[in-house]
C-alpha cells in the first residue's frame, strides 16, 4: 500500500511526527507532501528541524491568500500529485484548508482517505476550521 501523507500547518507537523515514525518502522511506502499553508521558518521549518520530521517529498508552496483561493491552490496542486503518484490512500490531519483540499482531491479521484483528528466542533461558523469540519 502506498500512502500520500498531506501536511501543511504546525499542528499537522506535530501530529504527523509519530505517525511517520510508525510508518517507517513498519516499512510502509509513503509520500510526504507539505502544502505550504504555513511556510515561514517559525511556522514550518523549525518543526522539521526540532522534532525530526523527514524532509517532504514535495513542498507545494501554495502560500497564503483568501480562504477560497488558498484552498483552491492546495486542491489543484494535490490533485496533480495524486494523479501522478497514484496513492492507494491519502492521509490528512485536522481541520485546515490543507485537510479539506487533500480530502476533496482524494474523494474526487476515488482514492481512500484516512482522516486523523478533526478538532472539536465549535458550531461557530465564523471560524474557518469549523466550516472545514462541516
Amino acid at each position: 500500500m502506498r500512502l500520500q501523507v498531506v501536511i501543511g500547518v504546525r499542528p499537522q507537523f506535530i501530529k504527523a511526527a509519530p505517525f511517520l515514525r510508525e510508518l517507517e518502522a513498519r516499512e510502509v511506502e509513503y509520500e510526504l507532501v507539505h502544502t505550504g499553508q504555513h511556510y515561514d521558518y517559525e511556522m514550518s521549518q523549525v518543526f522539521f528541524d526540532e522534532i525530526g520530521l523527514p524532509k517532504p517529498h514535495a513542498i507545494l508552496d501554495t502560500g497564503s491568500g483568501l480562504q477560497g483561493e488558498q484552498t483552491a491552490k492546495i486542491l489543484t496542486a494535490l490533485e496533480s500529485r495524486m494523479i501522478e503518484n497514484k496513492p492507494d490512500c491519502v492521509v490528512v490531519f485536522g481541520d485546515t484548508n490543507s485537510t479539506l483540499a487533500g480530502a476533496l482531491a482524494a474523494s474526487k479521484l476515488g482514492i481512500r482517505i484516512a482522516h486523523i483528528e478533526a478538532g472539536v466542533r465549535s458550531y461557530n461558523r465564523r471560524m474557518p476550521e469549523e466550516i472545514n469540519r462541516v
